[in-house]
C-alpha cells in the first residue's frame, strides 16, 4: 500500500490515492457510499463516507482515518475527497467505459476517444453538437450526456472549493440547493449559506467570509449577524423578539463593530421588511419577519374563531351535563362543569391544571357531547407519545399536530403542511392537548387549518416547562385574558392517595415534597456527589428495582435528568447505563457513529419528527410512515451489509440508514425537556449539580409529573429544596399576549 501521509496535523486526517473498482452501495439523496478502491500495488481497500456521484473507474484522493468494522474489518472512513480527472487517452477511455456517465457505454466510449482523444471531456462538456456526430448518439442524448457531465463537474468543483470549510454532507446540501452555481454564489455572498442552508451557522459562514477577504462592516455580514442573533435567541431561549437596545448591543459585540453600525444595519433590515417591530412601553421589539407574522396570525385567527363560533344555549348545556353524569354514574365538580359549559359557549376555551385534577374527564365529556351534536372531532398533541396517551385516555384516535396537518417535505427538505388555509380540516371541533409544548410556528400552522365556525379547545399544564421552540403560546393566551380559561385545582379523592400527585402539587405551590413515607410511590435516596448519584441510579436500574418488583419493571424505568452535561447528566448516564444494562458481548453487533456506539438491544430515542420514514407492524401487517420526536425504541438488528439498523418503536419496525443516525440518541436517560408530553411507569430523577437555570421549580414539577406509578429522587436534599424554592421562570420576549389584548402598535 502506498505511504499514508497526514494532511492536517490538527485534524489527524490521512491521505490515500487510488481508483474506484466497485461501488458496493450508494445513497443518491445524501451521497453516502461504500466502495472498493485500488491503491498502490493494486491492493483493494474498502472506503466509506459521503462520496456523491461516485462511480467505478473514478480516480480519487480521499482524506480520513482508518476504522474497524466488527463484521467487515478494516475500512477507511472518508471525511473529504477529490476526483482526479484522467488526462491521457487510455485513462479517459477507461473512465468513460466504466459507466461513470449515464448514456455512454464501452462501445460509445471507444468511438468518442477515437474521434476526440484527449479533448473528449472538453467536447462532452462544451460541444454536445460535435458529440452528436458519433454513431449511436442522437442530438438529445448528446445534450443529456453533456448535462450529466456538467453536473458531475459542478459537484467536483463544489467539493474542491468547500472542502476547507465544510464536510461532504453540507457540500451535498449546498450543491442540491444551487447546483453548478454553488461556488459563485458562496464567493459573492457567503452569508447566504447560513441564511439558506440548514446546518450552516453564522460562525462557519463568517469564517469563510474572512478567508475570502470580506471586511467586518460589510453590510451583508451585519445583516446576517443580526438575523443570526434573533435566530439563536429563538432556538436557545425561546424569544420571538428582542428589544432593539439588546439586539444592537449583542450585534456590536458579535460582529466587532460600533453600536452605530449595528443600529444602521437594523434600520436597513427594517426598511427592507426582513425585520419587523412592535412598540412595547416605548421600546421597539424587533422580530424576524416570520416570527412577527406568526404571532400576528395567531392573535387574529384566535379572535376570528371566537367571534364566528355559534354558542350553545345554557339550558341545553345543563341538559347535556346532566345526561353525561347520569350515563357515567358520576358527579362533575363545579369547575369541571364550568369547563364543559365554556367549551360549548365559546369558540376558544383553555383548560389548564395539574395532575389528578380531572382534565381527561372533561375531555371525554366534551367528546360525547359534541359527537351527539353531530360535530366531527379532531384530537391532537405536539408529540407522538402525547398523542398516544390522549388516544388511550379517550378511546379515540389522536394524531400529532404534524400528522393532522399532513406534513411533508418539499424539494429542498423544508417541512410543508398540506392542510392549511387553502385546504382546511373538515372537523368542527379541534381539541389540542399538551399545549405548553406548542411553539408559535406550530400554533400558526394549526390555526391556518381551522375552518370558519369551528371550535378550538386548548388543554395544557401552564406550570410545566414552555415549548422548546420560540414563543410562550399557552401562557400568553392565558395571560391575555381574552378567552375563557378554566383552571382545575381540586385533586380528586382517588388521586389524593398518590404521593406522586400530591407531591407534584406541593412542589408547584412551593412546598417541599413528602419523602419519608414508606410503601408508597414517591421515594428519596440521599447520595453525596454526582458520581455516587450516577452509580446508585445504575444499581437501581439493573439490580435493586428488578429484584424487588420483578425483571419486567426494567422496561418501564426512565431516568429523567435536568441536564445533558455532568456526571449525572444524560450523556454520561447513558454511557454508564449502556455499560451495565447492555454491555458488549461477542456476537452482539454494534456501530459507532460520531463517537457514540449503538448496540443491538440499546434503548434509543428519535430526536426530531420524521414523517417520511416507513414502518411495518408484524402483529397485524399494517404499515405506515412517521416516527416522531420523543419516540423511544430498541435496536433489534444492525446490518453492516446494508449500512442500516432495525429499530422497534412500540411494535412498529423501522429500518434506519446509518446516515439517519444523527436523529437518534440513547434513551436510558433523557433530559426533562425531552420528556415533555410523555409518561413512564417509573421515573428516576437525579438531584445533582447543574446550571442554576436548570435548578427551578417548574423543571422539577415537570419531571415528577412524567411518572405514572413511582418516582425515585436520588441525590442531595439541598438541591431538591433549592429547586422547589426557585420559582424563577425563564423570561421570554414575546408579543402574543399584548397582541391579543390589542396593545401592540
Amino acid at each position: 500500500m502506498q505511504e499514508v501521509e497526514n494532511i492536517n496535523e490538527s485534524s489527524g486526517l490521512q491521505r490515500l490515492e487510488g481508483s474506484v473498482e466497485y461501488v458496493i452501495y450508494s445513497n443518491e439523496d445524501n451521497g453516502y457510499s461504500i466502495c472498493d478502491m485500488a491503491v498502490a500495488d493494486d491492493e483493494i481497500i474498502t472506503i466509506v463516507g459521503i462520496l456523491p456521484m461516485i462511480s467505478a473507474g473514478d480516480n480519487i484522493v480521499v482524506y480520513g482515518k482508518w476504522i474497524h468494522n466488527p463484521k467487515y474489518g478494516r475500512q477507511f472512513s472518508v471525511s473529504q475527497y477529490e476526483r482526479v480527472m484522467p488526462a491521457d487517452t487510455a485513462s479517459i477511455l477507461r473512465y468513460l467505459a466504466s459507466g461513470a456517465i449515464k448514456g455512454i457505454g464501452p462501445k460509445t466510449a471507444q468511438r468518442i476517444v477515437e474521434r476526440f482523444g484527449e479533448e473528449s471531456f472538453d467536447v462532452i462538456e462544451n460541444h454536445p453538437d460535435w458529440l452528436a456526430e458519433i454513431k449511436g448518439i442522437s442530438r438529445k442524448s448528446a445534450v443529456d450526456i453533456s448535462e450529466r457531465f456538467k453536473e458531475q463537474a459542478g459537484m467536483r468543483s463544489a467539493m474542491m472549493f468547500f472542502r476547507n470549510y465544510f464536510g461532504a454532507t453540507l457540500t451535498v446540501k449546498i450543491y442540491k440547493r444551487w447546483g453548478s452555481a454553488s461556488v459563485d454564489i458562496a464567493k459573492k455572498n457567503p452569508y447566504r449559506l447560513c441564511n439558506e442552508i440548514e446546518g450552516i451557522g453564522f460562525e462557519k459562514a463568517d469564517s469563510m467570509a474572512s478567508e475570502l477577504g470580506i471586511v467586518n462592516d460589510n453590510f451583508d455580514r451585519l445583516m446576517s449577524g443580526i438575523r443570526y442573533i434573533l435566530s439563536q435567541n429563538a432556538s436557545q431561549n425561546g424569544h420571538t423578539c428582542l428589544p432593539r437596545t439588546k439586539l444592537r448591543e449583542g450585534a456590536a459585540r458579535l460582529l466587532n463593530v460600533s453600536a452605530e453600525k449595528a443600529d444602521d444595519a437594523i434600520s436597513g433590515l427594517l426598511k427592507s421588511g426582513a425585520l419587523r417591530y412592535t412598540l412595547c412601553e416605548g421600546e421597539q421589539m424587533i422580530y424576524d419577519s416570520a416570527a412577527y407574522e406568526a404571532e400576528k396570525y395567531i392573535a387574529q385567527k384566535l379572535c376570528q374563531i371566537e367571534e364566528m363560533s355559534s354558542a350553545v344555549s345554557l339550558p341545553d348545556i345543563d341538559r347535556f351535563i346532566e345526561r353525561e353524569e347520569s350515563q357515567n354514574g358520576l358527579k362533575y365538580a363545579s369547575k369541571q362543569k364550568l369547563a364543559i359549559s365554556d367549551a360549548l359557549r365559546y369558540g376558544v376555551m383553555i383548560l389548564t391544571g395539574g395532575p389528578g385534577t380531572g382534565k381527561t374527564t372533561v375531555v371525554k365529556a366534551l367528546i360525547h357531547i359534541f359527537d351527539s351534536m353531530g360535530f366531527d372531532i379532531a384530537l391532537a398533541a405536539p408529540t407522538g407519545r402525547a398523542a398516544k396517551r390522549l388516544s388511550e385516555s379517550t378511546s379515540m384516535e389522536a394524531k400529532t399536530i404534524h400528522r393532522l396537518l399532513e406534513m411533508s417535505y418539499d424539494n429542498s427538505s423544508t417541512p410543508v403542511f398540506n392542510r392549511n388555509e387553502f385546504d382546511q380540516l373538515e372537523e368542527g371541533v379541534i381539541i389540542v392537548d399538551e399545549a405548553s409544548m406548542i411553539d408559535s410556528f406550530l400554533m400558526m400552522a394549526l390555526l391556518k387549518a381551522v375552518k370558519p365556525g369551528a371550535r378550538v379547545i386548548i388543554i395544557g399544564d401552564s406550570d410545566q416547562l414552555p415549548s422548546v421552540g420560540a414563543g410562550n403560546v399557552l401562557r400568553d393566551i392565558i395571560d391575555s385574558g381574552r378567552f375563557s380559561v378554566v383552571r382545575l385545582d381540586e385533586i380528586f379523592r382517588q388521586a389524593q392517595k398518590s404521593l406522586i400527585i400530591t407531591n407534584a402539587h406541593a412542589i408547584n405551590e412551593g412546598r417541599y415534597p413528602i419523602t419519608d413515607v414508606k410503601d408508597n410511590d414517591f421515594f428519596f435516596l440521599h447520595r453525596e456527589g454526582d458520581r455516587n448519584i450516577a452509580l446508585t441510579i445504575a444499581d437501581l436500574y439493573k439490580n435493586r428495582l428488578p429484584k424487588k418488583y420483578g425483571e419486567d419493571i426494567r422496561q418501564g424505568i426512565q431516568v429523567i435528568t435536568p441536564s445533558r452535561k455532568g456526571e449525572a447528566g444524560s450523556e454520561n448516564l447513558n454511557v454508564i447505563l449502556q455499560a451495565v444494562l447492555n454491555p458488549y458481548e461477542e456476537g452482539i453487533k454494534e456501530y459507532k457513529f460520531r463517537d457514540v456506539t449503538f448496540r443491538e438491544g440499546d434503548r434509543v430515542m428519535q430526536t426530531r419528527n420524521n414523517y417520511d420514514i416507513s414502518w411495518f407492524r408484524d402483529s397485524d401487517g399494517k404499515d405506515g410512515c412517521g416516527i416522531f420526536n420523543g419516540d423511544i425504541g430498541v435496536i433489534n438488528k444492525i446490518n453492516y451489509q446494508t449500512s442500516s439498523m432495525e429499530i422497534l418503536f412500540d411494535e412498529r419496525v423501522v429500518n434506519y440508514d446509518f446516515t439517519l443516525l444523527e436523529d437518534i440518541e440513547h434513551a436510558y436517560a433523557i433530559t426533562v425537556h425531552k420528556s415533555q408530553g410523555s409518561e413512564y411507569p417509573v421515573v428516576i430523577i437525579p438531584m445533582c449539580s447543574s446550571a442554576p437555570m436548570l435548578q427551578t421549580r417548574n423543571l422539577l414539577y415537570t419531571a415528577v409529573t412524567r411518572a405514572q406509578r413511582m418516582v425515585i429522587l436520588v441525590g442531595s436534599e439541598e438541591i431538591m429544596r433549592r429547586m422547589v424554592d426557585n420559582n424563577r421562570q425563564s423570561m421570554r420576549y414575546t408579543g402574543l399576549s399584548d397582541r391579543l389584548r390589542g396593545k401592540e402598535s
